[in-house]
Formats: structure tokens, sequence, C-alpha cells
């Protein structure tokens, strides 16, 4: 399976993964999710936001068990995140039968679209749109970087836009989501585990830093006659990294525009956009607050007009803790633990689909780990021994959970 899917939009120069929702990249990456489906005699569908979902089983019978993850990726992003859970969960049915069980619930494995928000700058958009946290009114405002609106991609792709919407009926029938997904930190490498629970994902969210100044040329402006929204930005970006080591908490400018963009000439705006995760909310709020104050008492200074706008957010998640003391069970005496303690159970700042899930579903995650704790990065890895230890932890889970 890695083999098949290895190459689908991998861009040759950086080494990295390209694969942004509703493009050719994408498309590839579901005909290979159907083709694995079909290949092990499952129904494929597609539900009202464009997610897929392969069945074992009647999906209308209810108290399904359904595991799965996400195939898109971050610009240049690496090969794990998100593909390994899908990989792992046709794995782990294959594992299944050939353990012989008897299925007593329905089985099913997804792949959410567009969890990663790489084209339209919002995480989760299935997900978020089929639990009802993102309306449809908000989605079709959603742009690219070219101006393409939501709606304009997905009808390119041959999807119906104005279908999008909650499923409520569809999470009503599940009974138990699993996503096992690679660790995006180094907590199992530091503890020797090659596999963990998922306690809790960090709230976190993006905010958008508008810089407004005076647009000049670089070569005849003095110094003292500008009004460079750059200067203000760099001193904002400083101050992220200050506000979040004091908190304890972590704050990133990752992405940034700039208009017009010439060698030669001094900025008219600055956009950059900040994401901001905590441990618990106070921390983040207190973080995100003491961000946006330097950046306006900079900008002031400056002459420099600031917007901040929060684009997206997502509170803490706090996994059910009836099915992640299930999984621990279940995994007490896995072939996966050797060294007779129980399976460690970590937090992540990292978001997923599980979470949002959380709110309409019991959910739950298994980490597989990573030696370097990379992950956003063609550099992303997990060893083949690593990613065995995980197919075989999801079969014992869905075992536990699904069968008889």
């Amino acid at each position: 399976m890695w083999a098949s899917l290895r190459n689908i939009g991998r861009n040759a120069e950086s080494g990295g993964y390209r694969r942004y929702a509703w493009t050719g990249a994408d498309a590839d990456c579901r005909l290979w999710f159907r083709m694995q489906a079909e290949a092990r005699g499952l129904d494929c569908e597609v539900d009202r936001n464009g997610n897929q979902w392969a069945w074992r089983g009647d999906p209308l019978a209810g108290d399904a068990v359904v595991t799965g993850s996400h195939l898109d990726s971050v610009p240049d992003g690496g090969a794990f995140d998100g593909p390994l859970g899908v990989v792992s969960s046709f794995a782990a049915l294959d594992e299944l039968r050939r353990r012989g069980v008897e299925f007593t619930r329905p089985l099913a494995i997804t792949n959410f679209g567009d969890e990663e928000g790489a084209r339209f700058g919002l995480a989760c958009v299935g997900s978020r749109l089929a639990a009802g946290q993102l309306t449809i009114e908000a989605a079709h405002r959603l742009r690219d970087g070219d101006g393409v609106t939501l709606p304009q991609a997905m009808e390119a792709a041959g999807y119906d836009p104005d279908a999008i919407g909650p499923d409520p009926e569809r999470l009503a029938r599940i009974g138990a989501f699993v996503e096992l997904h690679v660790e995006q930190g180094r907590a199992l490498d530091l503890t020797g585990d090659p596999v963990g629970i998922a306690s809790a994902i960090w709230p976190h969210g993006r905010w958008r830093f508008d810089f407004r100044g005076e647009a000049n040329h670089a070569g005849t402006t003095r110094l003292a006659d500008r009004r460079d929204p750059m200067l203000t930005y760099a001193e904002t970006v400083l101050a992220a990294r200050r506000e979040a080591e004091l908190a304890g908490a972590l704050a990133t400018f990752g992405k940034i525009a700039v208009e017009p963009n010439g060698v030669n000439a001094i900025p008219s705006l600055v956009r950059g956009w900040l994401d901001s995760r905590a441990a618990d909310q106070d921390t983040l709020d207190t973080v995100v607050a003491g961000i946006e104050r330097a950046a306006r008492e900079y900008a002031e200074r400056a002459g420099i007009d600031l917007d901040v706008v929060r684009e997206s957010f997502t509170p803490v998640v706090e996994f059910q803790h009836a099915l992640r003391d299930e999984l621990g069970a279940l995994l007490k005496g896995s072939a996966v633990r050797d060294t007779g303690r129980d399976v460690p159970v970590l937090g992540t700042g990292a978001g997923h689909d599980a979470g949002i899930l959380s709110a309409s579903v019991p959910t739950a995650m298994l980490f597989v780990r990573n030696p370097t704790g990379i992950s956003h990065s063609p550099a992303e890895y997990a060893a083949e021994d690593d990613c065995v230890a995980g197919v075989i932890a999801l079969a014992d889970v869905l075992e536990g959970l699904a069968c008889r």
C-alpha cells in the first residue's frame, strides 16, 4: 500500500507532498482509497461533504466502529501524517480477517476531506461540516490563494457544493471512532514505547494579523519617512516567541503574504497567520492576548494600521475516558506490549478529525512513535517495526470493539 501511495502528489524538488483539497492529487488519493476498499470487498461511498467511507457490514445498522484518518497534506508535508492512519486501517482489517474473527458490529474505514486546511486555510473542513461545526454559508465563503472558492473547487472536481452540511444521521450510527496517527512529537521515543493512547488535544486556533502601512520606493524613501509594516510584523513574530516561552505554550507565524511583494518596494500590507496552542484555555488566551497587545503597541508607534481576525478555533478536546480506558485495557495484553507496563497516555498539541468528531461521537486516538518528532516536513518518519506495531494495536482494538 505504501508503494502504491508513495508518489501521489509528491514534489520532485522538495520530496514533500502537495495533496491539497479538490486538486488532481486529491482525486488520485481518493481513487487509491476506493481501489483499496474494492480490493477488500468493501462498499465505498462518499458522503455529502466529500468524506469517503469504506464499509464492512450494513452502514444503516448503527453502533458502527469506524477508523481511518486523512490523505491530504500541508505544503511539502511528510508521508505519514494522515496516510499512516488510513493505510494502517486497511492493514488492520487484513489482520482481523487473517485471525478469522467474527464481526458483531459494522466496521468502516474513512478518509476525511481537507483535514490539513492547506488550500482554504481552515483545518478539518470535511469533519467540521459533518459535525455541524462549520456552517454552509461559512464554507461557501472559503477561498484559496488564487481566489477560487470552495464551491468552485468542489464543482470542478465533480462534487456538488450545494449538498454540503451537517450529517447528524450518519454520525448517530457510529458507536466509536478510533484514529491512528503518527505522533507529532517525541514523547513515545523518550519513553521507549512504539504505541501510545491520546488523552486530549490542546486548545488551538489560527489568527490573521493584517499590518497596513504605505507602499513606497525602497531606494529613495528615508528610513525616518517610512511606514513599513514589515518591521511591525517582524517585531510581532519575536513577541510571539517571547509570550509562548513565558507561558510554556506554542505560538508560530508560519505563513505570510506581502503586497506589493516587490524587492525594491516598501510593503503596503503584510499579512501574517498566527498558530497558537496551549495545554489549557486560560494559557492560550493569555498568550494570544499578549501577542496582540504587543503588535498593537508596535503598530501605534510606527503609524501602522492593524486588524486581527480569528479565523478558526478548537477548544480543548478530552477524549471520552471510558473509550480511552477500554483501549488501554485491550492493549494491556497486546503483542505490542513487551515491557509489562501500561500503554502510555499522552496529550497532543495537534488537531485531528477525531477531535472534531468527539463532540458527536465517542472518539479515541492511537499514536505511533516518531523517533525524530518531526512532522509537517518531508523528514517526517516512523520505523517499519513501529508502523507494524501500530497495525497490530489497531487490530487488537477493533477486535475488542467490533468482533466476537
